[in-house]
């Protein structure tokens, strides 16, 4: 096995943990992919779905025991576990179950956009199982976001690896077990346990795919990693994920969307708010409101790696004249707000997996995307706005990089199981989920039937053909009427001679 880079060992020692290396029942430990039998790809797609669906009514009547296996260190409740994780991740499988088949049918292309001089032929699009496909969750969400790219890779007819992040073993074998008293056939799903040795050990098998969750430095690691191999992959990175206040914004309503951002899963989630961009009048206006609201929100524990790196962004922003609202106490550090930033302070430009929000300003709203675009991250973004200002909030989102704009919400409305999700430039490349997340799980193979018997594009050319063809070009490509009669008038010179 290929020693794993020190980036690697590094950005997996950060996201994963120790736990036991015994699997429970439905899930399998193995040494390569090719101990994986490969029946499951050959079962109908109808009888695949017919598997998820049996899994999907087991794990539904089994609520708290999926909400007590999510790890106790993350700030929630078995509540918020059941409505950000369980809820859409059956969701997700019902969306499978109902739209798979449609996704995945083959496209039979017709007379219609066919090249004339390819008359005969007839092209078809097929959707295959890429094989094996390997799944690294992450800590924050270890059920909803590997969970979803499991089932994804399963329904499109892929053996899979899931590779739990740290605390996320437990609910992984859940669903194993879940899928495997369903039917799903011995050995076509496996978990391993959360340990760096797992990832290096899955990771060089190697897997046809791989979907990554994770921090960028984690990601980065990882493609290195792949790169030796040039295995494809889908990687959901980190975000600093920005909200953009327009003057119209009901102000309190942004307050609340601020606290929920700050609140959900203690922060710790790739979509929180990390900046908020609005003029220095609304800025003034809001931060009271701010205050106010994140007032009521719990503090959660830091851990060291995470409370350094705060400490440092703090300090940093401090000595170039900004102002913390709160106080750092990363054993239990309550949201923090920081004003007086500008958007090349460290503090806008990081993923630091904290309850900190920058408040930067803008001159206007074409200078607050300005300032938007200095961060490299571009996960998701959110423009708050009047109703009357919906046009001009649509047309600021259409220049937004990144992987999804909401307006007036943020996070929640991305656990639709009919939309895509990903991010642009750090925050990774490729989506999950959706239509689109479904087709990440397979490879395109097109077959090209010739029903007539035609040989002239055998024959061998000379001058003569080129003269040929350079009329029919004229003909079928050439800007005006004109043109056209000249290259009419070419070709029939030149089939005469």
């Amino acid at each position: 096995m290929k020693t794993a880079s020190p980036e690697l060992e590094r950005a997996s020692t950060s996201a994963t943990g120790e736990a036991a290396n015994t699997c429970s029942t439905g899930c399998f430990l193995r040494d390569s992919a090719s101990a994986v039998p490969q029946s499951w790809a050959a079962i109908s797609l109808k009888k695949r779905l017919r598997v998820l669906r049996d899994a999907r009514h087991r794990m539904a009547t089994q609520t708290e025991v999926f909400a007590a296996a999510i790890s106790p260190e993350l700030a929630r409740t078995h509540a918020d576990t059941l409505i950000t994780e369980l809820l859409p991740l059956l969701d997700a499988c019902r969306f499978l179950e109902c739209n798979a088949a449609k996704i995945l049918a083959t496209q039979k292309l017709g007379r219609s956009g066919r090249p004339w001089w390819l008359s005969g032929v007839y092209a078809e699009v097929h959707r295959e199982p890429l094989g094996h496909v390997l799944v690294i969750g992450p800590a924050n969400f270890p059920l909803f976001l590997p969970g979803v790219q499991v089932l994804q890779a399963l329904a499109a007819g892929n053996t899979v690896t899931w590779k739990p992040g740290s605390g996320g073993a437990a609910v992984a074998h859940l669903v194993a077990q879940a899928l495997e008293a369903a039917g799903l056939p011995a050995g076509t799903l496996t978990v391993t346990d959360e340990t760096v040795a797992a990832a290096q050990g899955a990771l060089a098998a190697p897997p046809d795919k791989v979907i990554f969750t994770g921090s960028a430095d984690s990601g980065r690691a990882v493609l290195e990693e792949l790169a030796q191999t040039a295995t494809p992959a889908v990687v959901e990175l980190s975000g600093a994920d920005a909200i953009l206040v327009m003057p119209s914004a009901d102000l309190g309503y942004v307050a609340k969307a601020v606290a929920f951002g700050l609140r959900l899963n203690g922060g710790q989630v790739c979509m929180s708010p990390r900046r908020l961009i609005a003029s220095q009048t609304t800025i003034t206006a809001l931060l009271p409101l701010l205050q106010a609201a994140l007032a009521d929100v719990p503090a959660v524990p830091l851990s060291a790696r995470t409370a350094d790196h705060l400490q440092t962004l703090l300090f940093e922003a401090m000595s170039a004249g900004a102002t913390v609202h709160g106080d750092f106490a990363p054993a239990a550090q309550k949201p923090l707000l920081v004003s007086g930033v500008t958007s090349q302070s460290a503090i806008a430009r990081s993923d630091i997996f904290a309850p900190v929000l920058s408040l930067l300003p803008a001159q206007s709203m074409l200078h607050g995307m300005e300032v938007y675009a200095q961060c490299p991250y571009a996960l998701t973004a959110a423009v708050f706005c009047s109703s009357a200002d919906e046009p001009k909030a649509r047309s600021m989102a259409a220049m937004l990089k990144a992987g999804t704009v909401l307006i007036n919400d943020i996070i929640a409305p991305t656990a639709d199981p009919r939309v895509p999700f990903g991010g642009r430039g750090a925050s990774g490349y490729g989506v999950t989920r959706g239509a689109e997340g479904l087709l990440e799980m397979t490879a395109v193979k097109t077959l090209l039937v010739r029903r007539n018997r035609s040989t002239r594009h055998m024959q061998p050319t000379g001058t003569a053909e080129a003269a040929i063809f350079s009329g029919l070009i004229g003909i079928t490509h050439g800007g005006g009427l004109a043109t056209r009669w000249a290259a009419l008038k070419n070709l029939i010179a030149a089939v005469r001679r």
